[in-house]
């Protein structure tokens, strides 16, 4: 639907103001979800570079540390849920209190039993580069509960988004089974479309009564936020060159489009990224840009159509 009229969402924020396209909702940069965008985007840039992200982009991903990812997940969801309930009506928590839709405790769980078995609570413990963090998390439930705002939306809004993306990567990596098991976490059950969700979210955020200070301060722990996963990432990719073990880029695949890959997909299976690498120099990404471009009909047609011309061209020299 489309209208010439767009309805706010309730804000009375200054500044531009800018329409989310086939939506009525109206967007201004001082809702809190426009500074969270704006004011974590170097802080997300950083977390996706360092080299943990980079290999599980890649498929490289050896089960051990997939296994203790997920039990540091365990840890972080552990504490921010718990510090949620506890803080369920808070004016600044109830507007986006959505336990059935992205409350991830029990999909970790179910993950952690899948990877250690039945007795995984005795196999699992908090870790030195997870603490701090998960501390960090109660300190604010117990002290300052708006800054939950900032926690909960690092994680449940990447689980929705980047989060999708590694979920495939790992299933086909880890060669998990099809129906599910190991990556509970990525499953959304409740949430019929994550983009409806998000906007929801988004608009929900938007909508609490805060005022610039206290939205600087979320925008700031958001930061924060991100800092302890990369202390976590760093803390993996330490332990991962103590591990001797055999992994394969499980993210090299070809056939896929560009938005399928946006949409979730592999990024290694991109047409476009394998392009950009075969420009550096890359051989690997070289040859699979070729094999990309051959598998496209039209490509196809065109070699045909070449080779035809060289064997003309041939044949009327030997003549």
């Amino acid at each position: 639907m489309t209208t010439s009229d767009p309805k706010s969402s309730g804000m009375t924020n200054g500044g531009a103001r800018i329409v989310v396209d086939g939506d009525d909702e109206v967007l201004s940069p001082t809702d809190l979800s426009e500074m969270l965008a704006e004011g974590t985007k170097e802080s997300h840039d950083r977390a996706e570079n360092c080299q943990f992200v980079k290999d599980f982009l890649r498929g490289r991903i050896k089960q051990e540390l997939f296994k203790r990812g997920t039990a540091a997940l365990y840890f972080v969801y552990t504490a921010m849920e718990d510090e949620i309930e506890k803080n369920a009506d808070h004016p600044h928590i109830a507007p986006i209190y959505f336990p059935a839709e992205v409350h991830r405790r029990e999909a970790l769980a179910r993950d952690l039993e899948y990877f250690y078995g039945e007795d995984w609570e005795s196999q699992i413990s908090l870790s030195t580069g997870t603490k701090p963090y998960v501390d960090r998390i109660h300190e604010v439930g117990q002290k300052d509960p708006v800054l939950l705002v900032a926690h909960s939306y690092t994680r449940y809004m990447g689980d929705l988004s980047g989060g999708q993306i590694l979920k495939k990567v790992a299933q086909r990596a880890l060669k998990l089974p099809s129906t599910g098991e190991g990556l509970n976490f990525y499953q959304f059950e409740g949430i019929h479309s994550h983009k409806g969700f998000k906007q929801l979210y988004r608009s929900r955020m938007n909508e609490l009564e805060l005022d610039v200070e206290t939205k600087e301060r979320i925008v700031g722990e958001s930061n924060r936020a991100f800092s302890f996963n990369m202390m976590v990432f760093t803390e993996l990719e330490e332990i991962g060159k103590t591990i001797k073990e055999e992994v394969q880029d499980a993210g090299l695949g070809v056939g896929h489009s560009h938005a399928e890959i946006m949409d979730g997909g592999d990024i290694n299976k991109c047409p476009y990224y394998a392009a950009k690498m075969a420009a550096s120099g890359n051989p690997t990404y070289a040859c699979q840009l070729a094999m990309t471009l051959l598998r496209h009909p039209p490509c196809q047609w065109a070699l045909a159509a070449w080779v035809a011309l060289l064997a003309g061209f041939t044949a009327w020299y030997l003549l």
